[in-house]
């Protein structure tokens, strides 16, 4: 009796034990294709590339992840739970439209400027993602967009101007734009910002 209760308790340890290399290798791969997204970009990585990164063979990443769009998910999860992006629905707690605008930017562009490298080749690649993760992404700033955009006064031409405007705005290449490309401060481009929302519903 003694001896099956050994046994059973060296089973069950074994399993524990395999199934824990099983998740580290499943995490190694995923910061492997992490770490490859942001340095060369979607698009330039390969499974060959992943693989080595990680120390495995290329069969075991496909056991792991049989198709592009699991890892892509798996990628996604991992960094955006170290990089969270800022929370739309605490902005819709903000009653003035433009203090709302003005916090949302504020939040926005210091995150782009954390997730730059990966968000970069990101946008770069857009049509390597899978095509889930592209409506995810159009439809988390088309969200951010409307949130932004409740409460405001303007009708007709005038609101389909500031909804643009707001778009622009919250768009990563504007910010990129702006500051890499023309060297204007995070809280100037917000300001520049604000200001052509103010205008393009005034105008």
């Amino acid at each position: 009796m003694s001896d099956e209760v050994t046994s059973n308790r060296e089973r069950v340890y074994r399993k524990r034990k395999r199934a824990e290399q099983e998740l580290a290798t499943r995490e190694r791969i995923t910061e492997a294709a992490v770490s490859l997204h942001q340095t060369l970009g979607p698009a330039r990585t390969t499974v060959k590339a992943i693989a080595e990164l990680a120390g495995v063979q290329r069969g075991t990443v496909y056991r792991h992840f049989a198709d592009a769009a699991t890892l892509f998910e798996a990628c996604s999860t991992s960094y955006s739970t170290r990089h969270p992006p800022p929370d739309a629905a605490a902005w819709a707690a903000i009653a003035a439209p433009d203090a709302r605008l003005r916090r949302a930017l504020s939040e926005l562009y210091a995150w782009y400027s954390e997730v730059e490298p990966m968000l970069s080749k990101v946008i770069r690649d857009i049509e390597e993602l899978p095509p889930v993760m592209q409506q995810e992404l159009a439809a988390d700033f088309l969200a951010m967009g409307e949130v932004l955009l409740a409460g405001r006064p303007q009708r007709g031409r005038a609101r389909t101007r500031v909804s643009a405007a707001i778009a622009h705005a919250i768009e990563f290449p504007t910010w990129h734009s702006l500051t890499r490309a023309h060297g204007v401060r995070d809280n100037e481009a917000l300001r520049l910002m604000v200001a052509m929302v103010e205008a393009a519903g005034s105008s």
